[in-house]
């Protein structure tokens, strides 16, 4: 049956007290069609009898609804008026149903859980779809975002709200279901998406300039280095290029200038405008390497020892669509293959 169903079988329900009372009250209306208002009781005067006749004391009942006892008496006694026939025996400190208020308990009864689940129902079926994540800024702009719509394409209706911020945020306050997290490898906590590897990238107009030729690792000296500074007190290169040079066996290199940035993709802004050399992350900049935005200029990787892990909160687990998000992570991360091959050594 479905909800409109459902509601009508409430009303009809509702309609059967009124005509199983009428012997009792000769003048009540006989239901043609519609139910009129005045033909029913309230819906509050109903939960205070339901509550009465369950626990069959006026004063429980109060206790129950936060109503006092003489407030829910005069409820039971406006109901009974309304229907003009008594629904308890008074005796003495204590209550007993009559004939006619046992038929009404078993109608109410039916009809306030046929309600409840009706509600429920509803509630459900128009609840919104949400998924909550949160990661790292350059995580969100450079390699989820550009997959985002693969994602909602085959989740139409799911409410996708990416927290992009390198902060480290109290994930069951802030009522986030999915953390891509980064760190090292040795202390990662979650599940491992990816490991990282590092190589400098730039764009292709920098390897068409014979003055400052991009030939080997040590022609960076005549560049703009491109880097992260992670907080004020660390070296940016420390942070971002340390890895790479030192396997490169230049750990001491002194280049043109340095621009420092706070977060990872407006340094590959840079680098695609043209204005340096950055560290590029892969597989974050695996697409830019693909299409062409970028090249990189020497192809010699290294492992940076960190990378990207997944924790998925216990809040995701009564979450579908959140469940299926990390399912769809892995996928992703399984597919992304072998590295294009956009090593241009000579600038060629």
């Amino acid at each position: 049956m479905n909800i409109l169903g459902e509601l009508g079988f409430i009303k009809r329900q509702i309609g059967i007290i009124d005509m199983r009372t009428e012997n009792a009250n000769p003048s009540a209306k006989p239901l043609l069609g519609g139910i009129q208002r005045s033909e029913l009781p309230r819906l509050d005067l109903l939960r205070s009898f339901e509550a009465a006749a369950r626990t069959l004391s006026f004063t429980l009942a109060a206790r129950e609804l936060f109503l006092t006892q003489s407030a829910v008496s005069r409820q039971i006694q406006q109901v009974e008026a309304g229907l003009g026939v008594p629904l308890f025996e008074r005796r003495h400190r204590a209550l007993a149903l009559t004939e006619a208020g046992q038929v009404l308990q078993r109608a109410v009864v039916d009809c306030l859980e046929r309600l409840r689940d009706a509600t429920a129902r509803v509630r459900a079926d128009t609840r919104l779809r949400q998924v909550a994540i949160t990661t790292t800024a350059g995580f969100a702009s450079l390699w989820l975002i550009p997959r985002l719509d693969r994602f909602t394409a085959d989740h139409p209706g799911v409410d996708v709200r990416v927290s992009a911020t390198n902060d480290l945020l109290d994930l069951a306050r802030a009522r986030i279901d999915v953390a891509v997290r980064f760190g090292r490898v040795s202390d990662g906590v979650g599940e491992p998406l990816f490991e990282e590897t590092v190589y400098p990238v730039c764009a292709p107009q920098l390897l068409a300039n014979p003055a400052r030729p991009l030939r080997t690792p040590a022609d960076l000296v005549h560049h703009t280095l491109l880097a992260i500074l992670q907080t004020p007190q660390e070296s940016a290169l420390n942070a971002d290029w340390a890895p790479w040079l030192n396997i490169m066996g230049l750990p001491e290199l002194r280049t043109k200038n340095t621009l420092r940035f706070t977060q990872y993709g407006d340094a590959i802004a840079a680098a695609i405008a043209g204005q340096g050399v950055a560290i590029g992350r892969l597989p974050l900049v695996a697409e830019l390497l693909r299409d062409g935005r970028l090249v990189a200029p020497f192809g010699n990787t290294a492992a940076s020892q960190r990378g990207y892990f997944v924790i998925t909160t216990p809040r995701a687990a009564g979450n579908p669509d959140a469940l299926d998000f990390v399912r769809w992570l892995r996928e992703e991360a399984g597919a992304l293959g072998a590295l294009p091959d956009v090593v241009d050594k000579n600038g060629q």
